[in-house]
Order: C-alpha cells, then structure tokens, then sequence
C-alpha cells in the first residue's frame, strides 16, 4: 500500500517539472510550488521557508495553522530544521524520532501533540548556498520511506532551482515596481531594535510596505504618523534598511525625553566647558548619524525653542556645538515620528509651519491595528513564537477561538497592547501547563482585555436578540429594506450616545471609520452640529 503510494512515474516527474516552471509567472508562485509538488508526494502539511540569517522565514504553507507564517523558526533551536539545514540532501526522519517537530500543535489535521508520524525535510541550495528548505509532514507512519533516492534528488533539484527563480523573480518585481515609483515621484514638486520587521498581509499593510519601498532609496525626509504602539519605529529602521545609508548608523532621538536645558547639547553636542557639569567634548547626535539616519521619535513633544534650532540645521545641513563657534557641515537624513496631529498642532501654534513643512516632505501614516483586517493571526503567531522562546517553552499554541477573541477587539494600545497581552496569556498557560510539550493559550488566560468593550458588544447582541424575539414577522416582508432600518437605528443610537464622533462610533461598532461614513451616508444618516 504504502509502496503504490509513493511511486512516482517519469510521467509525472515530467509534469512536476512543467508545473513548476508555470507556478514561477503567478503572483502566488511560492503557493504554487506547494500545490504541485502536493500532486507528486502525498502529504498533511509542506512548508516552504527561506534562510534569513539565523533564521528559517515560512513563504507559503498548506495543512498548517495559518499564524505559522508569522512565526520566525531560530534554526538553532530547532534540531530537526538544524539537521535539513546542515545537510547536503533530503532527510527522512524515523517514524519514531525522538527530535522535537516544529509543528507540533500547527497541523491543522491534528490537535495537539504529532503522533508518530512521516516527516521529511529538503535543503534547497542554490550554487553552493542554502536558500530555503521544503519541509513535508504526514500522519501516515513512514510514508515517505519508500520514495527513490533517485527521485528525491531530481525533486530537490527542480524545487531547488524553481525557489531561487521564485525568489529572483519577486526581488526583481520589487526593483521594476519600485524604480517606476520612483521616477514618478522624483517628477513631482517636492511638497514645502531587537526586531525590525513588519508582519502583515492586510491591504493597508501591503500600502505601507509600498510607501516605504518607494521612499526609502530616495533622501527625501519623512514623517511618519500614527497611534503609540502603531509600530513607527519600525517603518523608521525598515526606510533605512532599504536605503543607500543602510551601511551607515540610524540614531535613535527620543525627543520626549530630552531636558529641555539638554536638548541642544543632545542634537549638536558641546565643547569642554560650555556649561557646568561639561567636563569633556560631546558629539551629537547630527555627527553621530553623518552619512546616515537620524531618527527623532516624538518629534511633536520639542519645545518651540529647540524647533527653531532643528529648523535651522535641517535647512543649512550645518550645526554648531554648544560653546563653539565653528559650523560642522553634516549629511543627515531626518526620519520623524509622532503620535500627534501635527498639522492641527500647526494650527494651534504648537510646533512651527516652516519644520512641519521641512519635516513632511514625504508623510507616511501607520494604520492603527484595528484597522489591519486579518493580521491578527500573523501577529499572533510571531509573538508567540517569541515568547516562546523567552520562557523555554518547547512548543506554545493557541485555541482557535482565542484568534476570534483578539480580532474582535479594538486595541486601543495597538501592537504594543497585543504583544503584552499574549506575554501575559503565555505566562499564564505556562504555568498551568508546565508538564505538557505543547503548552496551549485559551480563552481563559487572555482576562487582561477591556471588559467594557466587550460587556458594549454582548449588550448590544443581546438587544439585537430581543428585539428579534419580540418582533413578528409579517407574512411578507422585504430584508433588505428591514436591515438597513436595523442598521440605521444602531448607528444612529451610538452617534447621539458619542455626541457625533464618527471616529468614537466606529470603534464602538468595530469598524473603519470611512466604512461607516460611506453606510450612514447611503442610509441617509448625517451629523448636525451646533454652535452654542
């Protein structure tokens, strides 16, 4: 039986090849390398990741859960992806090999612990370089035993080949889309840590990334914009990642931490002497990022005084240090973030129209998490694939009703809040679970959420059930029209209870504030304002 299964004809190594070739023109090319090679080995998960470093970064993957694409396998800490890694061909694990399974708890066939079951991994090289590795999972014991050797490598070869094609053609994609970007944008007038990498899929995050491609090989100046714990400062080390400066220091400023009495001393630095307690010479930040970035974080916080004289460097490319009279020429990229409104602090006189203008020239807005559909489970399994390591948890997973729980949220305190809350929720079902290989988070361990926003929801649905229940339903009636009315009471009822905010009504009902607009509008819904 299992023989017959695994044998696998000329023919169809011909049309693996053929398919592979065809898979490479398709904008899911990575998928489709999964899918065909799926049709020549049988199989209930395969893997596809690429060497990143120290790491193993999935691709594409079927048969496992989806927030593994957000996980980040440290090669080290997996023996099983350590020994594919190491190896210079494919390797069948015994059935009943004792070496940990990186999927443990992700297949999505299986529950829990893998039990004894097939596992193969294939190194994908490239001239003499490890590029990615295919991984394939199946709960049919030794499955995979009885596949030739011979057929494996013609496998491996063509696999091997299509990834790095694959991997040619999207970094190339990239170069073609970005450089277009570029020339358009250069046509235009110009306008007057420990982790740096964005998880996402969303649209909103596709946008993102594009906006940072585009900007990034340029030097113009950036603002970028968006709520605390939005991720700013990872678009701020991602811009200069992607830059000409990248071999050269990005210099983090926190500007809402800066004494004021300190503020120019910190920026352009100080001779011996300049003030008291100036016991040596200082360089400053803008010497220290010559050549690369200087990032200042919560620029919206300097006071007016300390604007002036950021001004006055960003537009001469010169400072001068505090008790010296000698100007420094300095090349310095400026990437600013800010929590706040800085057009409206314009407005009011906070922070002065000309910096605002030096400082966005090129704005960048980082969507809140609520309004990033689908990358809950992204985030989800990358911080606790993260966690799991922090706490030596040999696999760490979570109920499929927890995803649901966390999507449903609004998440005042965006990335950050998520991040905590499953360090917190992690921690927590560690401690009940400490002698079990696969340590799951439930429902239960995630009790740090707003019970308000929640308790509103639960309010709100059992209102919707009662008005049901004591409805009768007419022998005739029209659903559409019936909806629309439902809709247009609840949203009419959270508006006058926020007193008109759009913004505090389409959190309250879960949704993109342009979203229910767009809904209030063809309802015909409108806000009146007076003025007292």
């Amino acid at each position: 039986m299992i023989n017959a299964m695994n044998e696998i004809s000329s023919a169809a190594l011909i049309e693996l090849s053929l398919n592979l070739t065809k898979s490479l023109t398709s904008n899911d090319r990575f998928d489709n390398l999964l899918s065909t090679i799926r049709k020549a080995i049988t199989c209930e998960a395969v893997a596809v990741l690429a060497v990143k470093g120290e790491y193993l970064v999935p691709l594409a993957l079927q048969g496992l859960s989806k927030d593994t694409l957000g996980r980040r396998f440290v090669i080290a800490e997996h023996p099983r992806l350590t020994k594919i890694c190491q190896s210079e061909k494919f390797v069948r694990f015994p059935s009943n090999c004792p070496l940990p399974d990186p999927y443990d708890g992700l297949l999505i066939a299986h529950d829990g612990d893998l039990p004894i079951h097939s596992c193969m991994g294939i190194p994908l090289h490239f001239e003499d370089r490890l590029i990615g590795i295919l991984t394939l999972d199946s709960l049919i014991p030794e499955l995979f035993d009885n596949i030739p050797e011979r057929t494996l490598e013609l496998i491996t070869a063509m696999a091997s080949v299509s990834l790095n094609t694959a991997l040619t053609l999207e970094q190339l994609e990239r170069n073609i889309d970005h450089s277009n970007q570029v020339v358009a944008a250069l046509s235009q007038p110009n306008v007057v840590s420990e982790q740096n990498e964005l998880i996402g899929q969303s649209a909103k995050m596709i946008h993102l990334k594009k906006e940072i491609t585009l900007v990034a090989s340029s030097h113009y100046n950036v603002l970028i914009q968006g709520e605390s714990g939005s991720g700013k400062e990872l678009v701020a080390h991602d811009i200069h990642q992607q830059s000409s400066r990248n071999t050269l220091p990005i210099v983090y400023v926190n500007c809402a931490a800066l004494p004021d009495n300190l503020i120019e001393s910190e920026l352009f630095g100080h001779v011996k002497g300049a003030f008291t307690g100036a016991d040596k010479n200082r360089a400053g930040k803008f010497v220290i990022a010559d050549g690369g970035t200087l990032f200042l974080d919560e620029v919206g916080e300097l006071p007016l005084a300390a604007q002036s004289k950021l001004l006055r460097a960003i537009q001469s490319n010169e400072i001068q240090a505090v008790g010296q009279d000698k100007l420094i020429t300095v090349d310095v990229r400026i990437i600013a973030a800010t929590n706040r409104n800085l057009q409206n602090e314009v407005e009011k006189g906070n922070f002065r129209a000309d910096l605002f203008h030096r400082l966005n020239v090129y704005p960048i807005e980082v969507p809140p998490l609520r309004e990033r559909a689908g990358d809950i489970a992204l985030l989800t399994g990358f911080f606790i694939e993260k966690t799991k390591r922090k706490l030596g948890i040999k696999q760490l997973k979570t109920s499929p009703d927890v995803i649901e729980y966390l999507s449903a949220y609004h998440w005042p305190g965006n990335i950050r809040e998520l991040e905590h809350l499953l360090s917190r929720a992690a921690l927590k079902a560690f401690a009940k679970q400490k002698n079990k290989a696969v340590v799951k988070i439930t429902l239960c361990d995630c009790d740090n959420l707003s019970n308000e926003f929640f308790n509103q929801n639960r309010t709100t649905l059992q209102e919707k059930t009662k008005i049901i229940a004591e409805s009768s339903v007419q022998s005739s009636m029209n659903l559409r029209h019936e909806v629309d009315e439902f809709q247009k009471m609840l949203i009419s009822k959270v508006l006058t209870e926020e007193k008109g905010s759009w913004s505090m009504a389409a959190k309250r009902l879960n949704t993109d504030r342009a979203n229910l607009n767009r809904l209030a509008k063809r309802l015909g819904i409108s806000v009146i304002k007076t003025v007292a």
